[in-house]
């Protein structure tokens, strides 16, 4: 079972990478992008995912995800219930919704610093 607290110091010390309060929810931004965003509960987490494989994504464990609100139907975006996930799997989509905000160059640095993942 995956908390806030288990992806708060990653997503804060990727590089570019910032976390704001809007209306009472923490999301973490590059620039004005946001990547991963949490329910004002801390139960939710919404993160940046390829739209081409949301679907499949969703289909294969609709336990633990589900599509976006209607009106972020348009981004590259997936809701997950954050206590379904477990601490490793939040981790490494809050990597992989960094990268798809992030230059290549910025990726490439991290896979060479971290060959492990963020596990």
């Amino acid at each position: 079972m995956a908390t806030i607290d288990d992806v708060r110091a990653l997503g804060s010390s990727l590089e570019r990478s910032y976390e704001v309060v809007v209306r009472g929810r923490l999301k973490f931004r590059v620039g004005q992008l946001v990547y991963v965003a949490f329910s004002s509960d801390e139960r939710t987490m919404e993160f940046a995912f390829p739209k081409e494989m949301r679907e499949g994504l969703i289909g294969g464990q609709p336990e633990k995800f589900r599509m976006p609100s209607p009106s972020d139907l348009r981004f590259h975006w997936v809701s997950s219930d954050l206590t379904a996930l477990e601490p490793a799997e939040a981790r490494e989509f809050v990597v992989d919704a960094w990268r798809m905000v992030v230059p290549q160059k910025l990726s490439r640095a991290y896979d060479l610093a971290h060959p492990y993942g963020p596990g």
